[in-house]
């Protein structure tokens, strides 16, 4: 089968490798969609490169069941379904609580185990035993590789106690800030985007965002107080540079929730003032990936939304363009991609 393996920082090659099969309790997929996602190009940059390459990346899978393993009967070839990617061992502290994005035992799809970025991926025993596979009717395939996205800003959402009335900044107008921005619209709350990128914001006002503001051109700080009085009730840093996020801190309002999403580089650091977080209440947060609930809650959400969720997507090309794929992600010079097999 054609895949994408990665065999070092920088260095992912499209190339011929045996196709797999599954072992006892585990599924053969086909794939058919599989999103390009900013984690994707960080590990490939060398942030968290796994330890054992080569590997094939690729989270956000969709396709159809081609194999079933030995002890499998719920399940059924042909079969159009979207894959939960972590592979929670389902016995530790956290999983007890379903809190599968912190199992004590990390491991999933593009972590550990092969990704989508292949014709066939074998989905992990764990990931079938907590009826990670979901069946998706007639979704189309690009669609149902963004239940994973969307998963992680519902389960921001939820983190962030998002309600009615709320004045939500989102700051970053990227694929993920996008998915924010309507995630927050359906919960009938104001949002504001921040952004530096005047084409990603007017982006962002096309799918719903009620105020757009260029940072760089006008003080964010202003005219928030202006719109708010007191500042946001929810802020969401959509983007993973820690100075962005620790100079937007003070955007949030006295006993408003400051939620860190995007992933930073290791290492780095931001200052904060305890006074400030004390006295005002702040509740500072962050959101890592989904639960499985989330990923259901998803697939309902895309399918009442799938029409402004598919503006999000800017290009759906073939496996062998993903160079080009990952190449748009660092540039910024598009939305989502969407990998797309016959």
């Amino acid at each position: 089968m054609k895949a994408a393996v990665v065999y070092g920082e920088n260095d992912i090659r499209i190339t011929e490798i045996p196709a797999p099969s599954p072992g006892p309790g585990q599924v053969l997929i086909k794939v058919r969609g599989s999103g390009v996602c900013a984690t994707d190009v960080k590990i490939l940059g060398g942030s968290g490169l796994p330890k054992e390459l080569p590997t094939i990346l690729g989270h956000e899978v969709a396709g159809t069941i081609e194999a079933v393993g030995e002890g499998i009967s719920d399940l059924k070839t042909n079969e159009r379904v979207a894959v939960y990617p972590i592979a929670a061992c389902g016995e530790c502290f956290f999983c007890i609580r379903e809190r599968y994005s912190l199992c004590l035992k990390p491991y999933g799809l593009g972590h550990g185990a092969d990704g989508g970025f292949a014709e066939y991926v074998v989905i992990p025993g764990q990931i079938v035993k907590l009826k990670g596979i979901l069946n998706i009717d007639d979704m189309p395939f690009d669609m149902a590789a963004m239940i994973e996205p969307v998963s992680c800003c519902i389960a921001a959402a939820e983190q962030c106690g998002t309600k009615t009335g709320d004045n939500v900044i989102i700051i970053g107008s990227g694929p993920l800030g996008l998915l924010h921005t309507i995630v927050s619209k359906a919960k009938e709350t104001r949002v504001i985007v921040l952004d530096i990128n005047e084409e990603r914001l007017k982006k962002a006002g096309e799918i719903g965002a009620d105020v757009l503001i260029n940072p760089d051109k006008t003080n964010a700080f202003d005219e928030v107080k202006k719109l708010t009085n007191v500042g946001a009730d929810v802020v969401i840093a959509a983007v993973g540079l820690p100075e962005v996020i620790e100079k937007f801190l003070p955007l949030v309002r006295n006993g408003g929730v400051f939620n860190i999403f995007g992933g930073t580089p290791q290492g780095k650091m931001i200052n904060l003032d305890p006074r400030w977080l004390h006295y005002g209440e702040i509740i500072l947060t962050g959101t890592f990936a989904a639960s499985l609930n989330h990923f259901k809650k998803s697939f309902n959400f895309i399918k009442e939304n799938q029409e402004i969720i598919s503006k999000v997507i800017s290009i759906r090309c073939e496996l062998n363009d993903i160079l080009d794929a990952v190449s748009r992600v660092k540039k910024g010079t598009a939305l989502k991609s969407i990998i797309m097999f016959d």
